[in-house]
């Protein structure tokens, strides 16, 4: 399983599935699987999981604590395999600080493209 189907499916998102093996599933099924999928609030189950968690963690801006957050590897060598994942520009993948920011932009973008409710302001 690649490291952001582990996040949909960890998030309880319904095309983590589809995300893994695209082609797998007849096509009839998959639209109307897609059509049944409904939004999931992506802040409120990070929220619940950050306030029942022993370190205090800010998944808002941290790839590392939003990864933490949801039992994650969140090493360098995740966080390089999750970005070559989503396609990180090469140049960005050299300065780990650059990757991250870039990193944690594109999951939660991924996350709302794939039925995550998530707020215009943490997608800036």
């Amino acid at each position: 399983m690649s490291i952001f189907s582990s996040i949909l499916s960890k998030l309880g998102i319904g095309s983590a599935e589809a995300a893994e093996a695209p082609g797998a599933v007849d096509p009839a099924v998959a639209a109307i699987t897609a059509t049944a999928i409904s939004e999931v609030d992506v802040v409120s189950k990070l929220e619940g999981l950050a306030s029942s968690h022993a370190e205090k963690l800010n998944w808002r801006v941290s790839i590392v604590d939003l990864l933490k957050l949801l039992g994650i590897d969140s090493s360098l060598a995740a966080r390089k395999e999750l970005a070559t994942e989503l396609a990180c520009p090469a140049s960005t993948m050299g300065d780990s600080a650059q990757m991250n920011m870039w990193l944690h932009k594109a999951v939660l973008q991924k996350l709302a493209q794939n039925g995550g409710n998530i707020p215009a302001d943490l997608l800036d």
